[in-house]
């Protein structure tokens, strides 16, 4: 007679533990009242056991802005002027799980000057220093205005990264990476959301990650708008080799590679390239090297040129 013989069978696997755990309530919550009508919200990044997908901020309890994780500041507005607000901000993940909320800070919205049109004048004398590999410390001299400067607005490139009360001098932007060069600008705002010219451009690099090779972002670059074109010149890095291919991005995005048929150029590199869009148009340009070993090396750091009008030069 035969014998069945059963053998066990391996259990199926598991699904993953369910994710159960909240985020961490932000810390470091901070309101500035920037118009009549306008107040900022900062805050720094909460924390989480798997990720923070997102941020809400709360006004007298009622949300009213839901944020990427990657965003640490807002302006809320459309608010009464020369009124008191209550703020929050709570964190959550991808599972739906909620923070407790922050601290909760407070702004009075400025009284209204509808006829102030009068900007601030642009702060000067700007300076950055790294402050290790991650942040910047940047002052200025103070701006001036008919009525009273209310904030200042700080750039990197063409997009604010931070706004600090209209009495300070200096700011801390964080959230930057390691070994990466910045270019920032400041400009002075008033209770009228009149803002002030651009301050001069400072520029940076922040401290390489510990163990991390040399930095290999082009240098001295610079964007001269003409009619229907961009002009760029630059220093290619120092690689050990010709370099023979850059990226071109607009705006965080790849554009073009730049490919030189023939031997490089030995120091300064010029490209040329047209433009379709009307005068007025605003571009960031960066450049990165492709590295002897083919991989793309450390961005430029970015300028701002506008169609139709000439930018600065300068930088590394």
């Amino acid at each position: 007679m035969s014998v069945l013989t059963l053998s066990a069978c391996s259990a199926a696997s598991e699904p993953p533990p369910k994710d159960t755990a909240a985020p961490t309530a932000p810390t470091g919550i901070t309101a500035t009242a920037g118009s009549a009508s306008t107040i900022h919200v900062m805050w720094s990044a909460a924390r989480d056991d798997r990720a923070v997908t997102g941020y809400a901020v709360y006004r007298e309890g009622r949300k009213v802005k839901d944020l990427p994780a990657t965003t640490l500041m807002t302006d809320v507005v459309g608010l009464t002027p020369a009124t008191r607000h209550a703020f929050t901000v709570r964190a959550h993940d991808a599972a739906g799980n909620t923070s407790p909320p922050s601290t909760t800070v407070t702004a009075t919205t400025l009284p209204a000057d509808t006829e102030d049109r009068t900007p601030p004048t642009a702060p000067k004398a700007l300076r950055a220093a790294a402050d290790g590999s991650r942040a910047a410390t940047l002052t200025w001299t103070p701006s001036r205005d008919d009525t009273r400067v209310t904030a200042y607005d700080v750039y990197q490139a063409d997009t604010r990264v931070h706004t600090a009360a209209g009495t300070a001098t200096t700011a801390l932007v964080t959230g930057l990476r390691p070994g990466t060069a910045y270019a920032f600008t400041v400009r002075a705002r008033d209770a009228a959301e009149n803002s002030s010219p651009d301050s001069p451009r400072v520029e940076l690099t922040t401290a390489p990650a510990p163990g991390a090779p040399p930095n290999t972002a082009p240098g001295h670059l610079t964007a001269t708008a003409a009619k229907g074109e961009i002009t760029l010149t630059w220093t290619p890095p120092d690689t050990g080799a010709p370099v023979t291919h850059h990226q071109l991005h607009l705006n965080g995005r790849f554009a073009t590679t730049i490919v030189w048929g023939t031997a490089p150029p030995p120091s300064r590199a010029t490209y040329t390239f047209p433009v379709q869009d009307p005068p007025g148009t605003r571009y960031t340009v960066t450049l990165r090297a492709q590295l002897p070993d083919g991989t793309w090396g450390d961005f430029s750091a970015p300028r701002v040129v506008v169609v139709g009008e000439s930018s600065g030069a300068g930088g590394f």
